[in-house]
């Protein structure tokens, strides 16, 4: 029976099974059904405590310009480095697997992975909208300045089928795999880039060598984002609200600031939280205060 379809007693009572098997000095006499009901173990108590079971799963990270110019597209590439900077303190793998750059090395859109385990759980609520306000560098008279980017976290999929996408719903297009500023690393046509049609959901991937594998691992971003849109969908209908349509990446959507001028603080506007050390936040990649906060979010 799928833990999906047990009431929260008989999962508490399965959990009692599994724990008094392990207790046994015969468990591990059996390591393949030993390791399955160790599995299921987790399985169950995640389920009672209300963990999804891809929350301890790595994810794949994307970053992406709104309105605001240069300046929002080198706000995009300041968070993409927060982020690499958090995941490179706590010793998780990042690995870029699509970047579009501006001339100004700022990032109209990136896709990275994330390879560490309940790396989705800690970072999916920092999914959304980012404003950031501060005195442009991109501005002749250095006028005070507000950017907006999107930050979208999705699970990384270890195993495809948890999604139906059927191949008539799907358009797969080829293109050269390019470096920094377009130029054009390679002459075959390795890049992919996929349109999921119901959604309109687009991913790309470039970062393997084949044609064939980039293709794998932008189905498997797809499945991701599919499986995050359901997730979000079916919360907002439990809460009660309305299925939002795409989310534009501009004032009034953001769940956090990061204000560099005339004061500096970064304040997350779901919990509260405010962190006077701006440059530590987005140098450093301090973002601790605002994950442990997140925990309470539905």
């Amino acid at each position: 029976m799928s833990t999906d379809m047990r009431t929260k007693e008989e999962k508490e009572m399965r959990l009692k099974e599994i724990e008094a098997a392990m207790s046994g000095t015969d468990f591990w006499n059996d390591k393949e059904k030993a390791q399955s009901l160790i599995a299921e173990m987790q399985e169950l108590k995640d389920s009672i405590e209300g963990v999804s079971k891809y929350d301890r799963l790595g994810t794949i990270v994307s970053f992406v310009a709104g309105a605001g110019g240069d300046d929002a597209e080198d706000f995009a590439a300041m968070l993409f480095r927060m982020y690499a900077k958090y995941a490179e303190n706590r010793g998780w793998t990042i690995t870029i697997l699509h970047k579009n750059e501006n001339d100004h090395g700022g990032i109209r859109n990136l896709t990275a992975e994330i390879i560490a385990k309940n790396a989705y759980g800690t970072l999916k609520h920092e999914s959304g909208v980012h404003r950031l306000v501060r005195l442009s560098p991109f501005n002749a008279k250095s006028q005070r300045h507000t950017s907006f980017a999107l930050v979208e976290v999705v699970p990384k999929i270890d195993k495809r089928g948890d999604v139906e996408i059927r191949d008539e719903d799907v358009k797969v297009e080829f293109a050269r795999s390019s470096g920094p500023g377009g130029q054009n690393v390679n002459k075959r046509e390795t890049a992919v880039r996929i349109v999921h049609l119901p959604t309109n959901i687009a991913v790309h991937a470039e970062s393997e060598r084949t044609q064939e594998r980039n293709r794998d691992k932008a189905m498997e971003v797809l499945e991701g984002r599919l499986i995050r849109k359901q997730e979000d969908d079916r919360a907002r209908e439990l809460a009660g609200l309305s299925i939002s349509k795409t989310m534009q990446i501009e004032w009034g959507n953001q769940i956090r600031s990061y204000v560099l001028h005339p004061y500096k603080m970064v304040k997350d506007h779901r919990t509260d939280v405010e962190v006077r050390d701006a440059e530590r936040v987005l140098e450093n990649g301090a973002i601790e205060p605002f994950l442990e906060a997140e925990k309470d979010l539905p």
